[in-house]
Protein backbone atom coordinates (compact mmCIF):
# COMPACT_ATOMS: atom_id res chain seq x y z
CA UNK A 1 0.00 0.00 0.00
CA UNK A 2 1.63 3.09 -1.35
CA UNK A 3 -0.69 5.54 -1.72
CA UNK A 4 -1.77 7.73 1.49
CA UNK A 5 -4.99 8.58 2.76
CA UNK A 6 -6.95 10.75 5.00
CA UNK A 7 -10.18 10.20 6.75
CA UNK A 8 -12.68 12.99 7.64
CA UNK A 9 -14.68 12.97 10.75
CA UNK A 10 -17.11 10.61 11.76
CA UNK A 11 -20.05 10.51 15.21
CA UNK A 12 -19.83 8.40 17.91
CA UNK A 13 -21.31 5.20 17.14
CA UNK A 14 -23.37 2.89 19.07
CA UNK A 15 -24.91 0.33 16.84
CA UNK A 16 -27.20 -2.37 17.62
CA UNK A 17 -30.35 -4.03 18.73
CA UNK A 18 -31.96 -2.20 21.65
CA UNK A 19 -29.51 0.65 21.34
CA UNK A 20 -32.00 3.21 21.05
CA UNK A 21 -32.12 2.85 25.33
CA UNK A 22 -28.47 4.43 25.55
CA UNK A 23 -30.72 8.42 23.65
CA UNK A 24 -31.62 9.07 26.98
CA UNK A 25 -27.99 9.04 28.37
CA UNK A 26 -26.24 10.33 25.64
CA UNK A 27 -28.80 13.82 25.63
CA UNK A 28 -28.50 14.27 28.64
CA UNK A 29 -24.45 14.84 28.03
CA UNK A 30 -25.36 17.72 26.32
CA UNK A 31 -28.41 19.42 28.25
CA UNK A 32 -31.72 19.44 29.40
CA UNK A 33 -33.50 21.00 26.51
CA UNK A 34 -34.30 19.33 23.31
CA UNK A 35 -35.25 19.73 20.07
CA UNK A 36 -36.50 16.63 18.37
CA UNK A 37 -36.99 16.44 14.36
CA UNK A 38 -38.86 13.70 12.97
CA UNK A 39 -41.03 11.88 10.33
CA UNK A 40 -44.85 12.60 10.06
CA UNK A 41 -46.12 9.72 12.25
CA UNK A 42 -43.49 6.73 12.32
CA UNK A 43 -41.84 7.67 15.18
CA UNK A 44 -45.42 8.63 17.57
CA UNK A 45 -47.08 4.99 15.98
CA UNK A 46 -44.01 3.14 17.17
CA UNK A 47 -43.60 1.10 20.04
CA UNK A 48 -40.46 2.73 21.07
CA UNK A 49 -42.28 6.36 21.41
CA UNK A 50 -44.00 5.82 24.74
CA UNK A 51 -40.62 3.84 26.51
CA UNK A 52 -38.77 7.27 25.07
CA UNK A 53 -40.68 9.51 26.21
CA UNK A 54 -40.92 8.02 30.12
CA UNK A 55 -36.99 7.66 29.70
CA UNK A 56 -36.52 11.32 29.02
CA UNK A 57 -38.94 12.21 31.89
CA UNK A 58 -36.91 10.36 34.39
CA UNK A 59 -34.01 11.81 33.52
CA UNK A 60 -35.61 15.66 33.52
CA UNK A 61 -35.10 16.22 29.86
CA UNK A 62 -37.66 18.27 28.34
CA UNK A 63 -38.18 18.36 24.65
CA UNK A 64 -40.23 20.30 21.57
CA UNK A 65 -41.09 18.50 18.49
CA UNK A 66 -41.11 19.17 14.99
CA UNK A 67 -42.24 17.38 12.10
CA UNK A 68 -40.66 16.97 8.29
CA UNK A 69 -43.17 16.13 5.36
CA UNK A 70 -41.16 14.53 2.51
CA UNK A 71 -37.56 15.86 1.24
CA UNK A 72 -37.15 19.03 2.98
CA UNK A 73 -37.30 22.34 1.50
CA UNK A 74 -35.07 25.49 2.70
CA UNK A 75 -37.77 27.64 3.44
CA UNK A 76 -39.09 24.47 5.75
CA UNK A 77 -35.51 24.56 7.69
CA UNK A 78 -35.58 28.82 8.01
CA UNK A 79 -38.95 28.82 9.25
CA UNK A 80 -38.35 25.65 12.25
CA UNK A 81 -35.27 28.12 12.96
CA UNK A 82 -36.75 31.19 12.64
CA UNK A 83 -39.14 29.98 15.53
CA UNK A 84 -37.13 27.63 17.79
CA UNK A 85 -33.94 29.65 17.81
CA UNK A 86 -35.28 31.90 20.30
CA UNK A 87 -35.73 28.45 22.72
CA UNK A 88 -31.69 27.92 23.19
CA UNK A 89 -32.06 24.22 22.86
CA UNK A 90 -29.14 22.30 24.68
CA UNK A 91 -28.86 19.50 21.53
CA UNK A 92 -31.09 18.53 17.79
CA UNK A 93 -31.97 15.32 18.20
CA UNK A 94 -33.07 13.57 14.46
CA UNK A 95 -35.22 10.03 14.54
CA UNK A 96 -36.28 9.38 11.14
CA UNK A 97 -34.91 8.23 7.88
CA UNK A 98 -32.89 10.35 5.80
CA UNK A 99 -35.00 13.47 5.24
CA UNK A 100 -35.24 14.08 8.69
CA UNK A 101 -32.06 13.74 9.55
CA UNK A 102 -30.80 15.90 7.10
CA UNK A 103 -33.32 18.66 7.95
CA UNK A 104 -32.15 17.74 11.81
CA UNK A 105 -28.82 18.35 11.22
CA UNK A 106 -29.46 22.03 8.91
CA UNK A 107 -31.33 22.95 11.81
CA UNK A 108 -28.52 22.31 14.31
CA UNK A 109 -26.42 24.08 11.99
CA UNK A 110 -28.37 27.17 12.08
CA UNK A 111 -29.92 27.78 15.25
CA UNK A 112 -27.27 30.23 16.49
CA UNK A 113 -26.77 30.82 13.42
CA UNK A 114 -30.24 32.33 12.35
CA UNK A 115 -28.86 32.88 8.71
CA UNK A 116 -30.86 31.51 6.22
CA UNK A 117 -29.98 28.03 4.89
CA UNK A 118 -30.19 29.43 1.17
CA UNK A 119 -27.07 31.52 2.20
CA UNK A 120 -24.95 28.24 2.22
CA UNK A 121 -26.41 25.47 -0.05
CA UNK A 122 -23.90 24.78 -2.61
CA UNK A 123 -24.65 26.08 -6.10
CA UNK A 124 -27.35 28.23 -5.09
CA UNK A 125 -27.57 31.75 -3.52
CA UNK A 126 -24.01 33.21 -2.33
CA UNK A 127 -22.30 29.79 -0.74
CA UNK A 128 -21.00 31.65 2.22
CA UNK A 129 -18.73 29.96 3.99
CA UNK A 130 -20.18 28.44 7.40
CA UNK A 131 -18.35 29.65 10.30
CA UNK A 132 -21.10 27.85 13.28
CA UNK A 133 -21.34 27.59 15.94
CA UNK A 134 -23.88 24.28 15.58
CA UNK A 135 -25.77 22.93 18.11
CA UNK A 136 -24.96 19.41 19.42
CA UNK A 137 -26.58 16.94 16.95
CA UNK A 138 -27.80 13.14 17.69
CA UNK A 139 -28.98 11.12 14.53
CA UNK A 140 -31.25 8.02 15.35
CA UNK A 141 -32.07 6.30 11.71
CA UNK A 142 -35.14 4.14 11.32
CA UNK A 143 -34.60 3.23 8.30
CA UNK A 144 -31.90 1.66 6.37
CA UNK A 145 -30.51 3.45 3.13
CA UNK A 146 -29.19 6.60 3.42
CA UNK A 147 -26.37 6.65 6.02
CA UNK A 148 -26.88 10.13 6.94
CA UNK A 149 -26.20 9.99 10.45
CA UNK A 150 -22.51 9.73 9.43
CA UNK A 151 -22.18 12.61 6.74
CA UNK A 152 -22.02 16.27 6.84
CA UNK A 153 -24.14 17.11 4.82
CA UNK A 154 -27.98 18.25 4.60
CA UNK A 155 -29.58 17.62 1.60
CA UNK A 156 -32.03 19.83 0.96
CA UNK A 157 -34.60 20.11 -1.91
CA UNK A 158 -37.03 22.50 -4.17
CA UNK A 159 -39.39 20.62 -6.52
CA UNK A 160 -40.58 22.01 -9.88
CA UNK A 161 -39.02 23.23 -13.40
CA UNK A 162 -36.88 25.76 -11.66
CA UNK A 163 -35.99 23.39 -8.92
CA UNK A 164 -32.78 21.75 -7.25
CA UNK A 165 -31.47 19.71 -4.56
CA UNK A 166 -28.15 20.96 -3.16
CA UNK A 167 -26.28 20.14 -0.19
CA UNK A 168 -25.49 22.30 3.16
CA UNK A 169 -22.65 20.74 3.89
CA UNK A 170 -19.68 21.02 6.84
CA UNK A 171 -17.32 19.30 9.09
CA UNK A 172 -19.12 20.60 12.24
CA UNK A 173 -22.19 19.21 10.86
CA UNK A 174 -21.63 15.48 11.76
CA UNK A 175 -23.44 14.27 14.22
CA UNK A 176 -21.84 13.62 17.39
CA UNK A 177 -23.26 10.70 18.00
CA UNK A 178 -25.34 8.00 15.39
CA UNK A 179 -27.38 5.73 17.26
CA UNK A 180 -28.23 3.04 15.08
CA UNK A 181 -30.77 0.54 16.23
CA UNK A 182 -32.02 -2.08 13.89
CA UNK A 183 -35.32 -2.66 15.63
CA UNK A 184 -36.42 0.33 14.61
CA UNK A 185 -36.82 -1.65 10.97
CA UNK A 186 -39.11 -3.96 12.05
CA UNK A 187 -42.51 -1.28 11.13
CA UNK A 188 -40.40 -0.27 7.79
CA UNK A 189 -43.45 -0.57 4.42
CA UNK A 190 -41.68 -2.83 2.45
CA UNK A 191 -41.40 -0.19 -0.65
CA UNK A 192 -39.55 2.03 1.82
CA UNK A 193 -37.04 -1.21 2.38
CA UNK A 194 -36.86 -1.72 -1.42
CA UNK A 195 -35.74 1.71 -2.35
CA UNK A 196 -32.94 2.95 0.77
CA UNK A 197 -31.84 -0.64 0.66
CA UNK A 198 -30.78 -0.20 -3.13
CA UNK A 199 -29.65 3.56 -2.00
CA UNK A 200 -27.26 1.71 0.43
CA UNK A 201 -26.34 -0.98 -2.03
CA UNK A 202 -25.90 1.95 -4.54
CA UNK A 203 -23.96 4.05 -2.16
CA UNK A 204 -21.34 1.15 -1.39
CA UNK A 205 -20.52 0.32 -5.00
CA UNK A 206 -20.26 4.10 -5.89
CA UNK A 207 -17.74 4.63 -3.18
CA UNK A 208 -16.00 1.23 -4.50
CA UNK A 209 -15.25 2.77 -7.76
CA UNK A 210 -15.19 6.73 -7.22
CA UNK A 211 -11.93 8.38 -7.88
CA UNK A 212 -11.09 9.39 -4.38
CA UNK A 213 -11.74 5.44 -2.52
CA UNK A 214 -9.05 4.58 -0.76
CA UNK A 215 -7.48 1.12 1.29
CA UNK A 216 -9.94 1.96 4.19
CA UNK A 217 -12.82 2.42 2.44
CA UNK A 218 -13.01 -0.11 -0.35
CA UNK A 219 -12.32 -2.42 2.79
CA UNK A 220 -15.45 -1.02 4.12
CA UNK A 221 -17.37 -1.14 1.18
CA UNK A 222 -16.73 -4.97 0.61
CA UNK A 223 -18.00 -5.48 4.34
CA UNK A 224 -20.88 -3.26 3.65
CA UNK A 225 -21.83 -5.06 0.16
CA UNK A 226 -21.65 -8.31 1.84
CA UNK A 227 -24.10 -7.34 4.62
CA UNK A 228 -26.53 -5.39 1.88
CA UNK A 229 -26.52 -9.46 -0.39
CA UNK A 230 -27.17 -11.18 3.18
CA UNK A 231 -30.03 -8.50 4.16
CA UNK A 232 -31.82 -6.34 1.52
CA UNK A 233 -34.14 -9.24 0.00
CA UNK A 234 -34.71 -11.46 3.57
CA UNK A 235 -35.60 -7.92 4.61
CA UNK A 236 -37.84 -7.32 2.04
CA UNK A 237 -39.40 -10.78 1.56
CA UNK A 238 -39.74 -11.31 5.43
CA UNK A 239 -38.76 -8.63 7.22
CA UNK A 240 -36.29 -11.32 10.21
CA UNK A 241 -34.08 -9.36 13.23
CA UNK A 242 -30.78 -10.78 11.48
CA UNK A 243 -31.55 -9.13 8.23
CA UNK A 244 -32.70 -5.85 9.74
CA UNK A 245 -29.36 -5.66 11.34
CA UNK A 246 -27.50 -6.64 8.12
CA UNK A 247 -29.18 -3.66 6.08
CA UNK A 248 -29.09 -1.11 8.94
CA UNK A 249 -24.84 -2.19 8.93
CA UNK A 250 -24.97 -1.95 5.49
CA UNK A 251 -26.47 1.36 5.68
CA UNK A 252 -24.20 2.74 7.80
CA UNK A 253 -21.02 1.72 6.37
CA UNK A 254 -22.08 3.32 2.69
CA UNK A 255 -22.51 6.65 4.86
CA UNK A 256 -19.65 6.36 6.15
CA UNK A 257 -17.74 5.40 3.03
CA UNK A 258 -19.35 8.21 0.74
CA UNK A 259 -18.59 10.84 3.57
CA UNK A 260 -15.32 9.94 2.21
CA UNK A 261 -15.41 9.23 -1.64
CA UNK A 262 -18.05 10.87 -3.03
CA UNK A 263 -20.14 9.05 -4.91
CA UNK A 264 -20.62 8.77 -9.02
CA UNK A 265 -23.40 8.75 -11.85
CA UNK A 266 -26.31 7.43 -10.43
CA UNK A 267 -26.67 10.05 -7.47
CA UNK A 268 -25.34 12.50 -9.71
CA UNK A 269 -28.97 12.46 -11.76
CA UNK A 270 -30.03 11.97 -8.64
CA UNK A 271 -30.35 15.32 -7.78
CA UNK A 272 -32.11 16.93 -10.96
CA UNK A 273 -34.37 14.17 -10.73
CA UNK A 274 -35.48 14.39 -7.10
CA UNK A 275 -35.95 18.50 -7.95
CA UNK A 276 -37.81 18.45 -10.85
CA UNK A 277 -39.73 15.61 -10.31
CA UNK A 278 -41.75 13.80 -7.46
CA UNK A 279 -39.49 10.67 -7.64
CA UNK A 280 -37.99 9.44 -3.47
CA UNK A 281 -34.26 9.86 -3.72
CA UNK A 282 -33.83 5.87 -2.80
CA UNK A 283 -36.34 5.25 -5.83
CA UNK A 284 -33.94 6.94 -7.96
CA UNK A 285 -30.96 4.91 -7.21
CA UNK A 286 -32.58 1.61 -7.68
CA UNK A 287 -33.95 2.26 -10.68
CA UNK A 288 -30.78 3.44 -12.17
CA UNK A 289 -28.26 1.46 -10.96
CA UNK A 290 -27.87 -1.28 -13.09
CA UNK A 291 -28.58 1.42 -16.28
CA UNK A 292 -26.03 3.66 -14.66
CA UNK A 293 -22.99 0.74 -13.80
CA UNK A 294 -23.95 -1.02 -17.29
CA UNK A 295 -23.39 2.46 -18.58
CA UNK A 296 -19.92 2.86 -16.80
CA UNK A 297 -18.19 -0.46 -17.85
CA UNK A 298 -19.06 -0.01 -21.41
CA UNK A 299 -17.66 3.22 -21.81
CA UNK A 300 -14.35 2.35 -19.90
CA UNK A 301 -13.99 -0.49 -21.92
CA UNK A 302 -14.50 1.44 -25.26
CA UNK A 303 -12.14 4.72 -23.81
CA UNK A 304 -10.25 3.68 -20.82
CA UNK A 305 -9.61 0.07 -20.92
CA UNK A 306 -6.76 0.28 -18.19
CA UNK A 307 -9.35 2.38 -16.23
CA UNK A 308 -8.90 0.25 -12.52
CA UNK A 309 -12.68 0.63 -11.74
CA UNK A 310 -13.07 -2.18 -14.10
CA UNK A 311 -11.39 -4.47 -12.02
CA UNK A 312 -13.46 -3.15 -8.95
CA UNK A 313 -16.53 -4.23 -10.76
CA UNK A 314 -15.57 -7.47 -11.38
CA UNK A 315 -14.57 -7.85 -7.76
CA UNK A 316 -18.21 -6.23 -6.62
CA UNK A 317 -19.61 -9.05 -9.40
CA UNK A 318 -17.90 -12.03 -7.06
CA UNK A 319 -18.68 -10.54 -3.73
CA UNK A 320 -22.75 -10.20 -4.09
CA UNK A 321 -23.04 -13.09 -6.57
CA UNK A 322 -20.83 -15.37 -3.90
CA UNK A 323 -18.61 -16.93 -6.81
CA UNK A 324 -15.62 -16.98 -8.43
CA UNK A 325 -15.70 -16.03 -11.77
CA UNK A 326 -13.51 -17.31 -14.69
CA UNK A 327 -12.97 -14.11 -15.91
CA UNK A 328 -12.83 -10.25 -14.89
CA UNK A 329 -15.51 -9.89 -17.75
CA UNK A 330 -18.16 -12.71 -16.49
CA UNK A 331 -17.97 -11.42 -13.45
CA UNK A 332 -18.74 -8.06 -14.21
CA UNK A 333 -21.60 -9.73 -16.73
CA UNK A 334 -22.96 -11.56 -13.65
CA UNK A 335 -22.76 -8.43 -11.55
CA UNK A 336 -24.91 -6.57 -14.35
CA UNK A 337 -27.70 -9.45 -14.35
CA UNK A 338 -27.63 -9.21 -10.47
CA UNK A 339 -28.48 -5.81 -10.26
CA UNK A 340 -31.22 -5.93 -13.03
CA UNK A 341 -32.62 -8.96 -11.22
CA UNK A 342 -32.90 -6.77 -8.16
CA UNK A 343 -34.58 -4.20 -9.32
CA UNK A 344 -36.77 -6.34 -10.82
CA UNK A 345 -37.75 -8.40 -7.84
CA UNK A 346 -37.81 -5.31 -5.27
CA UNK A 347 -40.36 -3.72 -7.87
CA UNK A 348 -38.95 -0.28 -8.30
CA UNK A 349 -40.90 1.71 -10.90
CA UNK A 350 -39.38 3.11 -14.03
CA UNK A 351 -38.95 7.08 -14.34
CA UNK A 352 -41.83 7.73 -16.71
CA UNK A 353 -44.06 6.34 -13.82
CA UNK A 354 -43.27 9.86 -12.38
CA UNK A 355 -43.22 11.91 -15.33
CA UNK A 356 -40.11 11.87 -16.92
CA UNK A 357 -40.60 12.07 -21.02
CA UNK A 358 -38.01 11.88 -23.68
CA UNK A 359 -38.27 15.63 -24.01
CA UNK A 360 -37.20 16.10 -20.58
CA UNK A 361 -34.01 14.00 -20.77
CA UNK A 362 -31.60 16.68 -21.95
CA UNK A 363 -33.05 18.59 -19.42
CA UNK A 364 -32.03 16.29 -16.38
CA UNK A 365 -28.72 15.53 -18.17
CA UNK A 366 -28.03 19.62 -18.08
CA UNK A 367 -27.77 19.43 -14.47
CA UNK A 368 -26.46 16.11 -13.35
CA UNK A 369 -22.89 17.43 -13.11
CA UNK A 370 -22.56 18.30 -9.50
CA UNK A 371 -20.33 16.83 -6.90
CA UNK A 372 -21.59 13.61 -7.17
CA UNK A 373 -20.83 13.18 -10.63
CA UNK A 374 -17.47 14.47 -10.46
CA UNK A 375 -15.71 11.02 -8.52
CA UNK A 376 -17.20 8.61 -11.11
CA UNK A 377 -14.79 6.49 -12.36
CA UNK A 378 -14.51 8.14 -15.90
CA UNK A 379 -16.16 11.32 -17.10
CA UNK A 380 -19.57 10.55 -19.25
CA UNK A 381 -20.79 12.86 -22.63
CA UNK A 382 -24.13 13.62 -22.20
CA UNK A 383 -24.99 11.28 -24.61
CA UNK A 384 -23.94 8.43 -22.28
CA UNK A 385 -25.69 10.22 -19.35
CA UNK A 386 -28.81 10.20 -21.09
CA UNK A 387 -28.58 6.56 -22.41
CA UNK A 388 -28.63 5.98 -18.72
CA UNK A 389 -31.95 7.87 -17.93
CA UNK A 390 -33.62 6.54 -21.27
CA UNK A 391 -32.57 2.70 -20.06
CA UNK A 392 -35.20 3.38 -17.22
CA UNK A 393 -37.89 5.16 -18.85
Amino acid sequence: MSDGFSIARLPHIEFGSGMMCALPDVAAQYGRRLLLVTGERSLLDSEAWPRLRSAWGAKGLSFERVKISGEPAPQRIDDIVRTCAPDAFDVVVGIGGGSALDAAKAIAGLLKVRRSVMDYLEGVGPELPYEGPAVPFIAVPTTAGTGSEATKNAVLSMQGDGGFKKSFRHETLVAQYAIVDPDFLATCPVEVIAANGMDALTQLIESYVSIRANAVTEALCISGMRAARDGLLPLYQRNHAAAREKMAYASLISGICLAQTGLGSVHGLASPLGAFYPIPHGVVCGTLVAAATRTNIKTMLMRDPDNPALMKYSRVGEVLCQKRHSSPQIARAALLQLLTDWTESLHLPRLSHFGLMNQGLDHVVAYSRGSSMKTNPIVLSDDEIKSVLEDRL
